[in-house]
């Protein structure tokens, strides 16, 4: 059975899709972009997009009774890879080894005008 995950401390979403959807123990949490879930405002720079980014997803983790330790897998979009490296230092910050699953690939754009979007699938045991 399906459960869609909301919480107000993430932007609300976009499009025609959940924050997440928790089937099982396990969630996906759709694609977040560094946009403040107050003013809908992208934040400015790509470090600033993804540190929010991964706010956004902390708080759709916390909102399904998980969190970011529970994330099996990202996948990131960003729109220039010369900021991979800046990427890898934001996910250090946020996160502890054993390390996820992750691919990072580039896109020609991300709604909004990003410069990143994030997604992620956990495993709540």
């Amino acid at each position: 059975m399906k459960q869609v995950i909301h919480t107000d401390n993430a932007p609300k979403a976009v499009g025609t899709y959940s924050q997440a959807i928790k089937v099982g123990n396990t969630v996906y949490i759709s694609g977040q972009l560094g946009l403040d879930p107050i003013t809908m405002t992208l934040k400015d720079g790509f470090k600033a997009q993804a540190i929010q980014a991964f706010d956004n997803l902390e708080a759709i983790a916390h909102a399904s009774g998980g969190s970011l330790a529970d994330v099996v897998k990202f996948n990131v979009s960003l729109t220039d890879l010369s900021d991979f490296g800046t990427l890898n230092e934001v996910f250090e910050s946020r996160l502890s080894a054993p390390y996820p699953a992750r691919a990072a690939v580039q896109v020609a754009d991300l709604p909004k005008g990003g410069v990143v979007e994030i997604e992620a699938i956990l495993v709540i045991e």
